[in-house]
């Protein structure tokens, strides 16, 4: 019986050799990649320091960064960028990246070339699942086990379960990426995919750019999923990112998204899914373009031509953040940002902030947002009583145009007779 993409990389990396593994194995296995931010690098640091650790198990596969408060956005924010740059100094850290080098860890990572198919990686982030769209079996961990993981490059793990998932159909107008992991998580809920491994494939899937492929890798973990992985043949053909032929399937479902509308998760959870055309009329107080989800350079191009020549409507604050330093600069190089600027737009620097509502961009009581983020839980983005919407990047262009939440056929059609 052949072998899934987790269990073949689990496999390749177990200390001890192995023939094959099955779903509910434990192995222990080493790492090829280590990450930490700003958020869950410091605590890490500490556990790192009372287990007795002098030195990183090798200073060019440990990956330290600033990413969720950009700038520091108080005294504390401050202090866990000032452990951050005394360890990578200590350690002497070839990856070390602070505010204004390098960007949200999710977008970063792959745009330095660090991800390969076939690793296994370990990341102080829940998303980082990211990386299985080009084929790395990665996910996050907590302190101690990142603590663990700089130390000695190994974590245990159990073997996942997995769930394939076969798309067909092709989506309609505007629908992109998002849309088809909201629809997704619609059909089977924040705990549709508890501990299990996640394979994406069919033709909808195959056609993604990029830049889509991480989106719906991103977004994973909202499944309750540990890692996943998105079906192609131009990356990881050949190696352990490809599953057997005769692999062993937890399950196996279809999803047909011919002709599928763009999807809004609403308040408050990312399965909470509609399409927006049936959301109702939603006055929104802010809009945000950006996040590991939706900051790359395809985002942005999508919503700059969608914003040209119109004003984001008068109240509605539109924050724009790309992903990385990289991307902002070729942002504007293209003439990006000052179309953002013209629509009324600020330009964020690359940070995770408003995504989890610390910094650039925190909700008061009782306002509404519409988000290109991951999550939209109560308090996700500030206050209690506020709300998030969560949606792809044209839908969020047209809605910061129309100041309630709209579908770019819809707004742009009622505003100017403009058609798609």
């Amino acid at each position: 019986m052949g072998m899934t993409v987790a269990e073949k990389i689990l496999a390749a990396h177990s200390v001890d050799p192995v023939q094959e593994l099955r779903s509910g194995n434990f192995v222990n296995c080493r790492l090829d990649l280590v990450m930490g931010h700003d958020v869950s690098a410091p605590r890490a640091i500490r556990l790192f320091r009372s287990m007795g650790a002098q030195r990183v198990f090798d200073r060019d596969k440990v990956v330290i960064l600033e990413d969720h408060f950009v700038p520091a956005s108080s005294i504390n924010s401050a202090i866990h960028c000032q452990i951050l740059k005394e360890f990578a100094r200590e350690q002497d850290l070839t990856h070390y990246y602070p505010a204004g080098t390098g960007g949200i860890c999710h977008a970063l990572l792959p745009e330095l070339g660090l991800i390969r198919p076939g690793q296994l990686i370990a990341g102080g982030d829940s998303h980082t699942c990211t990386y299985g769209a080009l084929g790395a079996l990665s996910t996050g961990v907590g302190a101690t086990d990142l603590a663990v993981a700089m130390a000695l490059g190994k974590m245990w793990f159990k073997v996942p379960e997995t769930l394939k998932v076969v798309f067909s159909g092709r989506p309609g107008p505007w629908s992109g990426a998002k849309d088809l992991i909201l629809h997704l998580l619609g059909l089977l809920g924040v705990e549709g995919a508890r501990y299990q491994s996640v394979e994406l494939c069919g033709e909808p899937i195959e056609n993604l750019s990029p830049d889509g492929r991480l989106t719906m890798a991103n977004m994973l973990v909202e499944l309750g999923a540990k890692c996943g992985f998105l079906a192609n043949a131009k990356t990881g053909a050949g190696s352990a990112a490809v599953a057997d032929a005769d692999a062993r399937y937890a399950q196996t479902i279809t999803v047909d998204v011919t002709d599928l509308e763009p999807q809004a998760a609403c308040p408050h959870s990312p399965a909470n899914v509609t399409p927006v055309s049936q959301a109702g009329k939603v006055a929104v107080d802010q809009v945000v373009l950006g996040s590991c989800t939706n900051g790359r350079l395809e985002d942005l191009r999508l919503a700059a031509g969608l914003l040209k020549g119109h004003k984001a409507a008068k109240g509605l604050r539109l924050i724009v953040v790309p992903a990385t330093q990289k991307i902002y600069r070729e942002a504007l190089a293209e003439g990006l940002l000052e179309i953002f600027v013209e629509s009324g737009a600020i330009v964020a620097p690359a940070t995770c902030g408003p995504c989890c509502g610390a910094h650039m961009g925190v909700l008061g009581p009782g306002e509404t947002a519409v988000s290109t983020t991951n999550r939209n839980f109560v308090s996700r983005m500030g206050h209690k009583e506020s709300r998030v919407f969560l949606v792809g990047p044209a839908v969020a262009a047209a809605t910061a145009v129309a100041g309630r939440l709209a579908s770019p056929a819809e707004h742009w059609q009622e505003a100017d007779g403009w058609r798609s």
